[in-house]
C-alpha cells in the first residue's frame, strides 16, 4: 500500500468534509453561545407549553404583590439577658392602600414588623387585626403610593386536583414560585399555637417550607383560594395546608363594618360526657356537653342557658349536674369538647348561635346572640 501524498491526502479531506456537511446540519451558533454541543430543541424555539406559559403569566401579574415579613420579638434568655429573635414569613397586598393578608403566628408577639417589597423597598407595618382561630392577620403599611394587589378568588368551588401556585419567601429565599395540586380538602390540622384544630384546611402537594407561612394560594387564574399555613414535619415533604380565602373574607368583612376584628363571646364552661356516666346521669348515651358553669351578664344568660343545680363526685373530679346539656350546635352532633368551639371559629360577634339542649328529659332549641371580644392587638 502507498503512502498517499499531501496534495492528493488534502483534496481526499476536503471533499469527504463537503459531502458530510451536505448531509449534516450543525447548529454552531448553538455552540458558541450556550458552550453545548448540540442545538436547541425544537421546543424552545416554538416558545413555552401552555402550562409553563400560565405559571410564567401567573409568577408576573402576583409576585409584585407577595412580599416578606420579618416579626422582632424580644426574649430573655437563662441569664435574664433580653435579646431580639426575628422570624419570618410571607403575606399579600390585598389593595392598594397597603392592607396586607398573612398568618396570625407570623406576627404574634410581634414588638416591630417589616415588609419588604418586591423592590427591595422597606417598611414598618402595623396591625390592624388578629383571629388566632383562625391563624389570620391583617396588617397594613404605607408606602405612600398605590400597590399592586392580589385578587380574592372563591375557595367554596376548590376541588382535588386542580392546580395550585404558591408564591412566599421560604428559607429567605424571596419571590420563590412552586406549583402542585390540591390534594384534598377539608382537613383539620393541629399546631402547636392552637388549642383547637385548625379546620377545613386546603391540603396540597405545592412545596411549602418555613417562610411561606402567609403567603398567597393561587389558582391557574391568577386568584388566591387560601392562605399557605402549615407543613408536617420541619420541611416540604409534599404535604402542606392552607387556609380557606372564605374564612380570612369573613375577617375582613367584619373588620371593614366594625373597624375591629372580634372574636365571639358565648359564657358557658361545659365538659363532654357520654356513655355509662351519661346514662347513670339519665342523660343521652349518646353524648354532649355538660353546662358547669354559666357567666353573669354573658350572652348564655340572656338566652337562659342554665348551668349545674348539684355537685357529685365523678372518680377523682367534681362534676356540676342539673344544668343543661348540649346535645347538638347548628345541628351538628356534639362528639367531643372540640365540637362547640369548632363552631364557634366560624362564628363573628353578634352571630347568631343554635344550641339544642336535654332540659327536663327533652330536648329544647336555643338561639344565643353572640357577644363581641375584640382581639388585643
Amino acid at each position: 500500500m502507498r503512502i498517499l501524498r499531501p496534495i492528493v491526502w488534502a483534496t481526499v479531506m476536503v471533499a469527504a468534509f463537503v459531502y458530510i456537511t451536505s448531509v449534516t446540519h450543525w447548529d454552531f451558533a448553538g455552540v458558541h453561545s450556550a458552550g453545548r454541543l448540540w442545538s436547541e430543541p425544537a421546543s424552545a424555539a416554538a416558545g413555552y407549553a401552555a402550562d409553563e406559559q400560565n405559571n410564567i403569566d401567573i409568577y408576573k401579574s402576583c409576585r409584585d404583590a407577595t412580599v416578606n415579613i420579618t416579626s422582632r420579638v424580644y426574649r430573655e434568655n437563662w441569664f435574664f439577658q433580653v435579646y431580639p429573635e426575628e422570624g419570618m414569613g410571607s403575606g399579600f397586598i390585598i389593595n392598594p392602600e397597603g392592607e396586607i393578608l398573612t398568618n396570625n403566628h407570623v406576627v404574634q408577639g410581634a414588638t416591630q414588623l417589616t415588609v419588604k417589597l418586591s423592590d427591595h423597598k422597606e417598611y414598618k407595618a402595623k396591625v390592624l387585626g388578629r383571629d388566632p382561630r383562625s391563624d389570620l392577620a391583617l396588617i397594613k403599611i404605607d408606602a405612600g403610593k398605590r400597590l399592586p394587589a392580589l385578587r380574592l378568588g372563591e375557595s367554596d368551588s376548590v376541588v382535588v386536583g386542580q392546580k395550585v401556585l404558591a408564591i412566599g419567601n421560604p428559607f429567605g429565599y424571596e419571590g420563590t414560585l412552586t406549583t402542585g395540586i390540591v390534594s384534598s380538602l377539608d382537613r383539620s390540622i393541629q399546631t402547636e399555637d392552637s388549642r383547637v384544630p385548625l379546620e377545613g384546611m386546603i391540603q396540597t402537594d405545592a412545596a411549602i417550607n418555613p417562610g411561606n407561612s402567609g403567603g398567597p394560594l393561587l389558582d391557574s387564574h391568577g386568584n388566591v383560594i387560601g392562605i399557605n399555613t402549615a407543613i408536617v414535619g420541619q420541611g416540604n415533604v409534599g404535604i402542606g395546608f392552607a387556609m380557606p380565602i372564605s374564612r380570612a373574607k369573613a375577617m375582613l368583612d367584619a373588620f371593614q363594618k366594625s373597624g375591629h376584628i372580634s372574636l365571639p363571646t358565648l359564657g358557658i364552661r361545659t365538659v363532654f360526657i357520654a356513655g355509662d356516666l351519661a346514662e347513670e346521669l339519665h342523660l343521652p348515651t349518646t353524648g354532649g356537653l355538660l353546662i358547669q358553669s354559666v357567666e353573669d351578664a354573658s350572652p348564655a344568660r340572656d338566652a337562659g342557658l342554665r348551668g349545674p343545680q348539684n355537685v357529685v363526685i365523678a372518680g377523682n373530679y367534681r362534676l356540676g349536674v342539673g344544668g343543661d346539656f348540649i346535645t347538638a350546635v347548628e345541628g351538628q352532633k356534639v362528639d367531643g369538647n372540640e365540637t362547640l368551639q369548632r363552631v364557634m371559629n366560624r362564628k363573628r360577634g353578634g352571630d347568631m348561635l343554635e344550641l339544642t339542649v336535654f332540659r327536663n328529659g327533652k330536648n329544647e332549641t336555643l338561639k344565643v346572640h353572640l357577644g363581641e371580644a375584640p382581639t388585643v392587638l
